[in-house]
């Protein structure tokens, strides 16, 4: 009798899980599907039923949104800023994060701990001083050159999406390396590579599956950012969230709602493509953990 209630009590809890999973996808599927549904209307097919199919595909939309609300240019300067804070965080966090967690030398606990106690710094709060440190380097540069290097500076943008991504982009690499065995390590050692040839030909092949978790989450980090985008770009090079909001702004305003869906599916469809490509190597990061010798 115990255990039939044990089962039917197991069978319970599965179908509520299930059904919770679900629920949770409608919630997320059916506003993606409408914006997307959204974007190829007509302006006048807004003034009906907002849950009706689109009566045809309306390119022109995205043409407007491409062309007149410069999201083509906006887009560009998303897609360079991610990739480069990507590549600086890359080059900077993994052999940081090898060094940290394999090797034991004077100073390495104090540098674990500064590292933890950057998860706990929100970008929100040190945006402005971020933003006045660069704008009296700026006034000193104009003073030498006659213009200004820091604000309005993709490569600036990026450097600091990159310094402040990598106290959690260290932890997490941190906590996966200590997770390998050194056997391998050892062997190569025996094998006469040093520390450069044993990192990057054995320890972060292996390391792979959190490196796809670190690239993906940090790109949607980058992707989306907001206040530093806008804060450190005042005039030209905007970025894709900041341009999307100019354009929903202004098509509100003129009462035109198609170019506006279609600015959002310009932002999501690279972040869907992206985890489309990456989702086998993601599910494996977060399944598959190192093997102790």
């Amino acid at each position: 009798m115990e255990k039939k209630k044990g089962m039917r009590t197991e069978t319970l809890f599965k179908l509520f899980i299930y059904v919770a999973l679900f629920a949770l996808s409608i919630s997320i599927i059916i506003p993606v599907v409408w914006v997307f549904m959204a974007s190829i209307k007509e302006n006048k097919e807004f003034y009906g039923n907002p849950w009706s199919l689109p009566d045809g595909f309306y390119f022109q939309n995205f043409i407007e949104a491409f062309v007149e609300a410069n999201m083509g240019d906006y887009l560009l300067n998303s897609v360079i800023v991610t990739t480069l804070s990507l590549l600086i965080l890359l080059v900077v966090a993994l052999p940081a994060a090898y060094v940290l967690s394999r090797f034991k030398f004077m100073g390495s606990g104090l540098l674990n701990s500064f590292v933890k106690a950057g998860l706990f710094i929100n970008v929100s709060y040190i945006a402005v001083p971020i933003f006045l440190m660069l704008l009296g380097w700026d006034s000193g540069i104009k003073e030498l050159l006659g213009e200004g290097l820091f604000l309005n500076n993709r490569f600036i943008l990026a450097l600091i999406y990159a310094s402040t991504a990598l106290p959690f982009t260290i932890f997490l690499l941190s906590s996966y390396f200590e997770t390998l065995p050194a056997d391998f390590e050892e062997a190569a050692s025996i094998d006469g590579a040093g520390y450069f040839r044993t990192m990057f030909s054995v320890m972060l092949p292996m390391a792979a599956p959190s490196i796809i978790i670190v690239i993906l989450f940090n790109f949607l980090l980058f992707w989306n950012e907001y206040i530093l985008a806008l804060t450190l770009m005042p005039a030209e090079n905007k970025t894709l969230p900041v341009g999307l909001l100019n354009l929903m702004a202004a098509e509100r305003a003129a009462v035109n709602y198609g170019p506006m869906y279609a600015g959002m599916v310009i932002v999501m469809l690279p972040t869907l493509i992206l985890y489309i490509i990456v989702q086998k190597r993601l599910t494996q990061g977060m399944t598959v953990g190192g093997v102790k010798g």
